[in-house]
């Protein structure tokens, strides 16, 4: 006659229920979490593609009439001063370069950091698994 506790069967299946479950809900949360993250990623490269296409826009525009204005200035001052005016045309193109170095700067620094959605859920997630049940 053998003895076989009635109560270890549902224990060890209730403790195999419950990783189950557990592991359940971690590929939930991995999954939801990874989507997130691709999400932001796909926003973050079309940001920043669109980000380099306006600034290269930009960029040839503003050089070109730049080039253009002060070919101007120089023929409008050529019989007189064209040394004045392009060394004057000089210091302006110096003081508007740093002036737009010194926004880029700040709205970079000012900028939210990439996936941080992404990473505060994530956060949240370990907090919620270290917070005592």
């Amino acid at each position: 006659m053998s003895v076989r506790p009635a109560v270890a069967e549902p224990a060890s299946r209730g403790l195999l229920q419950a990783l189950l479950a557990l592991g359940a809900t971690l590929n939930e949360a991995l999954r939801i979490r990874g989507a997130l993250f691709a999400v932001e990623l796909r926003e973050e490269v079309e940001r920043r593609r669109q980000m380099l296409v306006l600034a290269a826009l930009g960029f040839a525009f503003l050089h070109t009439a730049l080039l253009v204005g002060s070919l101007f200035v120089a023929a409008i001052f050529w019989d007189t001063h064209r040394i004045a005016a392009i060394g004057s045309m000089a210091v302006l193109y110096l003081a508007c370069g740093a002036a737009v170095i010194v926004r880029m700067r700040r709205q970079a620094a000012a900028s939210p950091a990439p996936f941080a959605a992404t990473l505060g859920e994530l956060e949240h997630d370990l907090a919620e698994l270290r917070a005592p049940a």
